[in-house]
């Protein structure tokens, strides 16, 4: 039997790293990094990232402390609650509370701040209290446990929600990170955000960005709504849309 093995360390570095640039990302980490020592160290230099970074338009603010991380995370970058917007009525959500006349989508009322996301639609409150839910397995959305413990990535929190300006209402959200078993790692539950009667009908932004939470993360648990404090039949209550959960790199946290 003839067999001939091909000497890869023969070939230069730079065609070697040349013919990794125009291979996918996970390959190169999972196979091509075991080929030998030489390739190794080239698949783990920070020079490496760095170019794929810049070839592919990924930027950063200021210098990333790990530029492989830094690009997985933002290639991988996407908001992990289904529906977020309204578009597809209340899919994707579990009610928790549907009080007064219950949850809604309507268009609408103001324009949302940024006209380029292109919003039309958001979710409605009643007379009495209204709360929804998602749960996000971590490993099904492609963040295994050990990418989750090791590198213990920020995960940033962002809703909005606007009252309806002839009646009074307010808003609430409680975001926790869970374990394995759903036990409670860490917990962001602001105050109860409270609107008079008569107010001008803004958008607001609430915002939140766990960091350094320890191992062990598994689950995200997301709720949110509120209500009207008139108790005024139909829905004159809070108003949310362009809900998100992210995995995102740390210079935009």
């Amino acid at each position: 039997m003839y067999s001939r093995m091909c000497n890869v360390t023969a070939v230069p570095l730079v065609v070697v790293e040349e013919i990794l640039m125009n291979l996918p990302a996970d390959h190169v980490v999972l196979n091509c990094r075991l080929v030998c020592h030489e390739w190794k160290e080239l698949v783990d230099s920070a020079a490496h990232w760095r170019a794929r970074c810049r070839r592919e338009g990924l930027k950063s603010s200021r210098p990333p402390d790990d530029w492989c991380l830094f690009y997985f995370q933002s290639k991988k970058r996407r908001n992990l609650l289904k529906n977020p917007r309204a578009d597809d009525c209340l899919n994707g959500w579990e009610i928790v509370r549907n009080g007064g006349d219950g949850w809604e989508a309507h268009d609408t009322r103001n324009p949302f701040p940024d006209s380029t996301l292109g919003i039309t639609h958001c979710f409605v409150t009643s007379f009495g209290l209204c709360l929804k839910q998602q749960l996000i397995d971590l490993k099904k959305e492609g963040y295994s446990p050990a990418f989750m413990d090791h590198w213990q990535p920020n995960i940033k929190i962002s809703d909005w929600y606007t009252p309806r300006s002839d009646c009074g209402s307010y808003y609430e959200i409680c975001v926790r990170l869970l374990g394995q078993n759903k036990e409670v790692i860490r917990t962001f539950q602001p105050d109860k955000v409270y609107f008079p009667q008569w107010n001008d009908e803004q958008w607001c932004h609430m915002t939140h960005v766990f960091k350094n939470y320890g191992p062990g993360v598994r689950f995200i648990h997301f709720i949110h709504g509120g209500k009207d404090t008139k108790f005024w039949k139909g829905w004159y209550g809070i108003r949310l849309t362009n809900s998100s959960v992210e995995i995102c790199p740390d210079d935009d946290a």
